[in-house]
């Protein structure tokens, strides 16, 4: 991902995503789109864990392995921990993937039936076929929600209690999220990752806002800006506002980091096969069969349009109108050629007689 430059609109594991991205030679941007209300500060979930240890529920759903370690963290840091781990030994547990059983398991209790395709809808179609009217259902969750669980499973006749381990916050820099969606919108970042919905649905009313969002939408039709999301529920609020997403099989930051390199180093739609190599010509850097050129800003905006023209023709004044500066004098362009040219060897920029130049394309 050399010369891609990636926006990451997440607070909370943000870190570790850009590390990750930075090892694949990716140049990070954070501007956290919310913010998160840790679980100790939270009220409102010990409130709800002391109503729950007052009434036990029949079912408690684990949705996230991170959501039931916070929980019982919070309850710890409130003296209840012991009592809560003694309450859920007694009841039967519903866990949400791998993960969530192994939270479950490291905090001493035992999954009864765990979800495999780690997704709600299995969760739900399990209980609503057993029947769950008048049964006291807990579901613990993030801020995220439970993708609809709650609500579905209140319809069907179920008494249904929420558990919110943190929950979102405005944005710890407004000023930085505004400023992300006009560089987004403006051709400044190749990819922007989102890792919850609410994320994704804030950052793109940022854009709203701001008046940038058909800019952004109209990127990420052309293929200017790709938009990642870690799974098909972080994706819903940019499907609806018109953006196809990238997401991988799995929902993990890891398998989003592969299927985003994955797409960097797949996309014909930038790369010119010339006699040379693959030419793609990125934000910050060209690359040539995979390798990095030693080109400047000028060299690379000189071969970003070569590149555009797909092995067209470029006239000398066509390439000054991209060269930085507002020189009109097309031995300024001849430089600009005859300086790549020496960085990258003569045989891949053509010159057409009275023409200009072209890609020796293959």
């Amino acid at each position: 991902m050399a010369g891609c430059v990636v926006l990451v609109t997440a607070d909370r594991r943000s870190g570790e995503l850009a590390a990750a991205l930075t090892r694949r030679g990716a140049s990070v941007r954070h501007a956290p789109a919310l913010s998160i209300v840790p679980h100790q500060e939270d009220e409102q979930l010990l409130a709800d864990t002391r109503a729950l240890l007052a009434d036990p529920p029949d079912v408690l759903v684990v949705t996230t392995g991170i959501g039931l370690r916070g929980w019982i963290e919070a309850a710890d840091v409130a003296g209840l921990a012991d009592q809560l781990v003694a309450t859920l030994a007694r009841t039967r547990i519903v866990a949400r993937g791998p993960k969530a059983r192994g939270a479950i398991q490291a905090a001493g209790l035992q999954a009864d039936w765990v979800a495999e395709s780690e997704t709600s809808a299995e969760i739900l179609e399990l209980l609503l076929d057993e029947g769950v009217t008048g049964c006291k259902i807990a579901v613990q969750h993030h801020g995220a929600g439970a993708d609809g669980l709650d609500t579905e499973l209140a319809a069907a006749g179920a008494e249904v209690r929420s558990l919110v381990v943190y929950r979102w916050g405005p944005p710890p820099d407004p000023a930085r999220v505004g400023e992300s969606v006009l560089a987004a919108a403006r051709g400044e970042v190749d990819a922007v990752v989102f890792t919850s919905a609410p994320g994704a649905a804030a950052w793109l009313s940022a854009a709203e806002q701001a008046g940038a969002l058909p800019a952004v939408v109209e990127r990420c039709a052309a293929g200017g800006l790709v938009a990642a999301a870690v799974g098909p529920v972080t994706a819903r609020p940019l499907r609806d506002a018109g953006i196809t997403p990238l997401v991988p099989e799995r929902g993990r930051l890891g398998a989003l980091v592969r299927t985003l390199v994955h797409h960097f180093e797949q996309a014909a739609t930038t790369a010119v096969a010339t006699r040379a190599g693959a030419l793609q010509v990125r934000r910050t850097v060209a690359l040539l069969d995979g390798h990095v050129l030693p080109v400047s800003p000028s060299g690379l905006a000189v071969l970003r349009a070569l590149a555009d023209a797909r092995g067209g023709v470029v006239s000398r004044d066509e390439l000054l109108q991209v060269l930085p500066g507002d020189s009109s004098d097309p031995h300024t362009a001849e430089v600009a050629v005859a300086r790549v040219r020496e960085a990258v060897g003569r045989d891949l920029i053509q010159t057409v007689v009275k023409r200009g130049y072209r890609l020796a394309t293959a």
